[in-house]
C-alpha cells in the first residue's frame, strides 16, 4: 500500500461510482492507470466491493436499535458479515467479547419496520437468536476520527 493506492481508497470511499479520470485525477494518474490500480486493489482483496451509503435522515429512518446476535456452528466473521449484508437496516455490525457474537446498530422507518428487519436478521443462517433494545434517545455521538 503505497500513497496512490491510498487516494484511489479515499476517493472510491467519498464516492463508489468515481470514473476512472476522477480517480486517476484523484491520484495523479491517468484514467487506464487508475483502472489498472484499482482493479489490483480490488484482486489482492484489499478493496471487497463498492456499496450505496444510505442517509438514514433523508430516508426517515430515525428507529434505532442495537441488536446481540448469537449464532450457531461458530461462523467466521466474513460468513457472519456476508451473511447480514443483505439486511439494508444493519448500518454497522461487529464481533464482539462475551456471551454475544455479534452486536448489530439497526436504523428503521418504524417499529413495525424494524421488527420485520430484526426478522430477517433472525431468518439468517447461522443465526441462531437475537436480543435487542431500543434507543430511546441518544445522550452523546461524536464522529469518527
Amino acid at each position: 500500500m503505497d500513497p496512490i493506492d491510498e487516494a484511489i481508497i479515499r476517493c472510491v470511499q467519498q464516492n463508489a461510482r468515481a470514473t476512472y479520470a476522477e480517480i486517476g485525477k484523484a491520484a495523479n494518474l491517468s484514467a487506464s492507470t487508475a483502472k489498472r490500480r484499482l482493479d489490483r486493489l480490488v484482486g489482492t482483496g484489499a478493496i471487497r466491493g463498492f456499496t450505496a451509503v444510505l442517509d438514514p435522515q433523508v430516508l426517515a429512518w430515525r428507529t434505532e436499535a442495537f441488536v446481540e446476535v448469537y449464532c450457531r456452528d461458530n461462523p467466521t466473521p466474513a460468513e457472519l458479515r456476508r451473511a447480514l449484508e443483505g439486511v439494508p437496516e444493519v448500518v454497522e455490525a461487529c464481533t464482539v467479547s462475551g456471551a454475544a457474537d455479534a452486536v448489530l446498530h439497526l436504523l428503521a422507518e418504524s417499529i413495525t419496520h424494524l421488527e420485520q428487519a430484526i426478522q430477517r436478521v433472525r431468518a439468517t443462517e447461522p443465526v441462531e437468536r437475537t436480543e435487542s433494545v431500543v434507543v430511546l434517545s441518544r445522550l452523546i455521538k461524536r464522529p469518527h476520527l
